[in-house]
Order: structure tokens, then C-alpha cells, then sequence
């Protein structure tokens, strides 16, 4: 059955791509290449949070959010198999989008000690203001790539300890379910094109036109 549509398994990957870019050109001094990985991560944020209210069922908050008593029901085996994220992976989801979000609002009003590499939004803070910005900056980074790393991990423990692929249908959107459950309820391409064309602007907009 499709679990996940074309753009949530895109921005995913996207995502992947752009945040490794972001380390990498961060690691070699490349901080063109850098502000520009951080760039295309905003674009595929504020898609993927977009889409989290208006498309298809599985990529909506509304169908994975869950309440305490969901994650126990989960942890207890109680949770029945349903397409889409388990309660306790929608935490690490809104966990990763909300670091990755807070990282790149901080890239964008940051100032670096020569003033020459800032944020697009740099002008609109205090040098002490965009230096501390800088600093979190750094530090959340961090905390993101450990998140990073559990959440691989976990998606290994689940390949190895309970015999779940979660990779394989992020890439093909399809997983086998051994129980009667309603499908994916797919999108449509207007709403794609509406939020492709959001994020566009979006970033365009503190891109470009806050720059001057």
C-alpha cells in the first residue's frame, strides 16, 4: 500500500543532501556554499511544514501528532500498524524539523566577526545581537547532528531488532501491512504547485530582497 507520496519522500532526501552540504562546506571553510545549503533547507522547510497542513494524509501533523497516551499505547504494543509515522516517531520528526528550523532562523541573522559572511537578515540585529545568534548557531548544530544520528540509529534498530524496513518505503512509498488499513489519500497536484510556489517566495524574499 503507499505510505508516503513523490513530495514527502523528495523533501526528505533533499533534506538529507542539504543538511550534510551544510556540515561539509561549514568543516571547509566554505561559507558561500554554506549560506547557500542553508538557503535550499529553508525552501524545504517551509515546504514540508506547508504540506504538513495541506497534503496528502500520512505528511499531515494532524494524522501522526499524538498525545502521551499514544506513545504509551505505542511503547506497549497496543498501537495498531497504520500507514504513516508511529507516535514515537512523529517526536524525532517534529523534533528535526524544529532544530533544523530554529538553525537556519539563526543563520540568517548571523554576523561574523569581519561582518563580510552575515545573514541575509543580519542588518535588522545589533553586531552583539547577530554574534550571539552565531554562537547558538554553532552549538544547535551540534545538538542536530546527535539528533541526526539517533534517529539513524533507530531506524537501524528497527531494520535489525524488529524487522521493519522504514528505509525501503521512503524510497519507493510502499509498505506491505499484514492487517485491513485505509490508504494513503493522495494530494493534489494544485496544492503541491501552491506550496512549491510559497516556499519559493518565501525564501526568495530573505534571500534576496532583505539583502539591499
Amino acid at each position: 500500500m503507499r505510505v508516503w507520496d513523490v513530495p514527502v519522500r523528495l523533501v526528505h532526501w533533499l533534506i538529507v543532501l542539504s543538511v550534510a552540504g551544510a556540515w561539509w562546506t561549514a568543516e571547509a571553510g566554505r561559507m558561500d556554499w554554506h549560506s547557500y545549503c542553508g538557503f535550499t533547507l529553508l525552501g524545504l522547510l517551509a515546504f514540508r511544514i506547508y504540506w504538513g497542513f495541506f497534503g496528502s494524509s500520512t505528511a499531515r501533523f494532524g494524522q501522526f501528532v499524538r498525545g502521551p497516551r499514544s506513545i504509551v499505547s505505542y511503547l506497549t504494543g497496543r498501537w495498531p500498524h497504520v500507514p504513516g509515522h508511529n507516535p514515537l516517531g512523529a517526536l524525532s520528526v517534529i523534533a528535526l524539523l524544529a532544530l533544523m528550523l530554529g538553525q537556519v532562523v539563526l543563520g540568517l541573522f548571523t554576523v561574523d566577526v569581519d561582518g563580510i559572511e552575515s545573514g541575509p537578515l543580519s542588518t535588522f540585529v545589533s553586531f552583539d545581537a547577530g554574534r550571539l545568534a552565531a554562537r547558538w548557531h554553532d552549538r544547535l548544530f551540534d545538538v542536530l547532528l546527535w539528533l541526526v544520528g539517533l534517529h539513524v540509529v533507530a531506524v537501524f534498530f528497527y531494520l535489525i531488532v524488529r524487522k521493519e524496513n522504514l528505509i525501503g518505503p521512503m524510497l519507493s512509498g510502499k509498505r506491505a501491512y499484514d492487517n485491513d488499513q485505509p490508504g494513503m489519500k493522495q494530494a493534489s497536484a494544485v496544492r503541491f504547485l501552491i506550496g512549491v510556489a510559497l516556499a519559493c517566495a518565501l525564501t526568495w524574499t530573505i534571500v534576496r530582497a532583505f539583502q539591499f
